[in-house]
């Protein structure tokens, strides 16, 4: 199961809609087969192994980090692939929340005779299932907000000099954060001073671009911009607000640009209804970078799951940009709270790693 499970972790990033599974293939001792959802979504991962198996599969056990699933949808379910297989042991990590499934590959896998084991290593699976059942069961992507900087929490000087206060180890390990997420977010007031392309640069991670999405109310990103003008290559959303430029739209659209409308408040884009959105067209996990807005936007809403937070040793000092905007908090009870649950050196950079307390 350890090994199912990384095959699932090294396809994040690349199965949206569809989670990320492993399936490995035991028979006599001895792995005869693995597979991974394929990019896309598509094959599923228990397809991929048994096509690698052929006969070896007859009477041996698959490791799935998922339960199998029992519908038609574009593919035939995988639960009636094992079946035919003859596979005599199905052992399972974790149960699938989908109304579609929940249960139902589990039952299909017993009414015909097959042994299923459930819940091993359930907790380590879950970890790399978490973005899809985020998008089952609250509608919407989990989102890690990552932030980069200085001692003093600022990310930049108060000219607006910001590249770059992060080493460049730090940089690569961010690239590598985007790689594994289907989405990298950012408002436009980091397009707008920074220009970035929000691709990911790190090698291994290009199989399938990660989609930039832009949070812009009122459609203000350039056309010249990185990210417009590159939207052949890489995928590039915008979520803009009713009302918005008519005209700013179409021409963004014939850019290549995916413009999609969502509900708006006071501040913009409201960002429940941007996530929702995102949600429903089927992203799963969504790496926010900022900036300061955004991140104050995605934490008053308490939106956001995880959060990645790269410190540089230097200090720039109260005229310095914050790396959160203010949040309107006047008691420390309503103060957003993380749990930290790994921290390490990256260059000379410290990456601290947290989740939500929920």
């Amino acid at each position: 199961m350890r090994a199912a499970i990384a095959l699932g972790r090294r396809a994040l990033g690349t199965t949206w809609p569809n989670p990320a599974v492993g399936c490995v293939i035991v028979r006599d001792g001895a792995i005869v087969a693995q597979g991974v959802t394929g990019p896309g979504g598509r094959p599923h991962a228990e397809v991929q192994a048994l096509a690698m198996a052929g006969e070896a599969a007859r009477g041996a056990t698959a490791y799935v980090t998922l339960e199998p699933c029992s519908h038609y949808g574009q593919t035939p379910p995988c639960a009636d692939a094992l079946i035919a297989a003859g596979v005599a042991h199905v052992v399972i990590a974790a149960g699938d929340p989908d109304p579609r499934v929940d249960g139902a590959g589990i039952a299909r896998l017993r009414d015909a005779g097959i042994d299923v084991t459930t819940g091993l290593l359930e907790d380590a699976a879950t970890e790399t299932l978490a973005g899809f059942f985020a998008r089952v069961r609250l509608g919407r992507p989990l989102v890690t907000l990552k932030l980069a900087a200085t001692l003093d929490g600022r990310i930049a000087t108060g000219s607006g000099e910001s590249q770059w206060i992060t080493s460049t180890s730090a940089r690569k390990t961010a690239h590598a954060m985007r790689g594994c997420h289907d989405a990298v977010l950012v408002g436009v007031g980091t397009v707008l001073a920074d220009d970035p392309d929000l691709t990911c640069r790190v090698p291994g991670f290009t199989s399938r671009p990660c989609v930039r999405v832009i949070a812009d109310s009122h459609l203000r990103t350039p056309l010249m911009s990185r990210v417009v003008s590159t939207a052949g290559e890489a995928p590039t959303w915008i979520l803009h607000r009713d009302g918005a430029d008519p005209n700013r739209a179409a021409a963004l659209s014939a850019a290549g640009v995916r413009c999609i409308e969502v509900t708006a408040d006071d501040m913009g884009v409201a960002p429940t209804a941007a996530l929702e959105a995102l949600g429903q067209a089927g992203l799963t996990r969504v790496l926010a970078e900022g900036g300061a807005r955004l991140a104050a936007a995605l934490l008053r809403a308490d939106l956001v799951d995880r959060l990645a937070w790269f410190t540089a040793p230097g200090i720039i000092g109260g005229d310095g940009w914050p790396a959160v905007q203010g949040m309107g908090v006047s008691r420390l009870a309503d103060m957003a709270h993380f749990t930290r649950v790994a921290q390490r050196a990256v260059g000379p950079d410290l990456l601290a790693e947290f989740t939500r307390v929920l």
